[in-house]
């Protein structure tokens, strides 16, 4: 088979979960014998647009003409059996569904966030949980809130996005949900049970884990934004839980960094490259995932538990799911992460029940998160897609 993977790849100052994954797929389906042409787009090229291509920046994520141009001379010249998207904005747009549908491939999105309602993806806002644009034809509470980027302009173009290409979302062939969450949001959009299948994202086994030690202290690790649960951390963090060490890069950068250095019993350890980051888990006696949004199925998480380390985390989106019994799952508040984190370090500190956790930990990750059994039920869809496509493909147009 040959596909299509197509990714606008966040910038390199965002650490992103969903950059991890699409590598991590690309990888696996090569190894099953997959022919992989990826189309990638990077945020961090942004800079380096001509000049006409930056004054349209701001319609790209309706329309962007270079992509969708790009996008036909590589479905003409390699005649794929499906296009694979994963995240479109801002430089590849939804446009692209149409492109592929019109030349007669169908199109698979892995769904990584709530974007076909919510303009900033993540169902939060103002610290808490924020639903008002779910059910509405035009996302204008996201407009008025400045929700995206903090920008009413930016706000309102990609509500615009979002209304104009509702028609493009519900079109789409197939949908793959990370999780029964996600399958949910995507069914109250309106998208038929039928074309949305639930298959959870996998990572590359790194080998058996080394033992737990009880005083590796706990991790955070990701993009350093609010709705990560850092202020509430901040809030929670004793000294008696151990110790905490903080990974990552974002627009809280500042405030992590002088939390950590008033105090001996944190450390903040900036931007880690991936190997180190790994490495940075793999020293953790557990990983701390204090999301205030319904996270959807945190990478980090599933590295975490592929590396035998439990994981607390808060009781939103797809967390409780990730962790199942390989952890804590606490209310995502200050209150609820200080109980939490007081109940982990307990725990960890009995040799016997932190050896347990970690068993369970890697026993999760191998019953869920394997790259074998997942990759071939990813292979599958697209047979099952390419397959029902082929009476349409001799009248495709060039759209």
């Amino acid at each position: 088979m040959k596909i299509i993977v197509a990714h606008n790849r966040y910038a390199s100052g965002a650490p992103s979960g969903e950059n991890v994954i699409v590598d991590a797929e690309i990888e696996q389906l090569r190894a099953a014998g997959v022919d992989v042409v990826p189309f990638i787009r990077e945020s961090d090229d942004i800079g380096k647009l001509p000049a006409v291509q930056k004054a349209l920046l701001p319609a790209s994520p309706i329309y962007n003409r270079w992509t969708a141009r790009d996008l036909a001379a590589v479905l003409d010249r390699d005649g794929p059996d499906v296009v694979h998207l994963h995240n479109p904005y801002p430089l590849i747009s939804p446009w692209v569904v149409r492109v592929a549908q019109r030349r007669g491939v169908p199109v698979v999105q892995t769904v990584h966030n709530y974007r076909q309602v919510c303009a900033p993806g993540t169902y939060f806002r103002d610290g808490g949980l924020c639903t008002d644009c779910r059910g509405k034809r035009v996302g204008w509470p996201a407009v008025r809130h400045a929700c995206y980027r903090g920008s009413r302009p930016q706000s309102a173009i990609m509500a615009a996005t979002l209304a104009i290409h509702r028609g493009t979302w519900l079109g789409v062939d197939r949908y793959i949900a990370l999780t029964e969450g996600i399958a949910s949001h995507l069914h109250d959009f309106g998208v038929p049970d039928e074309r949305i299948t639930v298959k959870p994202n996998a990572l590359v086994d790194p080998g058996p884990p080394a033992p737990l030690d009880p005083a590796g202290g706990f991790l955070l690790a990701g993009r350093l934004v609010p709705e990560k649960g850092i202020p509430q951390l901040f809030d929670a963090w004793r000294p008696e839980f151990g110790r905490l060490r903080i990974a990552g890069d974002g627009p809280m950068r500042d405030e992590v960094a002088a939390f950590a250095a008033g105090r001996s019993d944190v450390e903040y350890l900036g931007s880690l490259p991936r190997p180190e980051m790994l490495a940075a888990v793999a020293a953790a006696s557990a990983l701390i995932v204090a999301s205030t949004w319904p996270d959807v199925l945190p990478t980090i998480g599933i590295e975490a538990l592929a590396a035998g380390r439990p994981v607390l985390g808060t009781s939103l989106g797809g967390i409780p799911w990730l962790v199942g019994e390989a952890g804590w799952i606490v209310e995502p508040t200050a209150g609820g992460l200080a109980g939490g984190l007081a109940r982990a370090a307990a725990d960890l500190a009995d040799p016997t029940v932190a050896a347990a956790l970690s068993a369970r930990a890697r026993d999760r990750y191998e019953r869920e998160f394997t790259p074998d059994t997942l990759t071939r039920r990813l292979v599958g869809i697209y047979r099952e897609l390419h397959e029902s496509s082929r009476p349409n493909r001799a009248g495709a147009g060039r759209g």
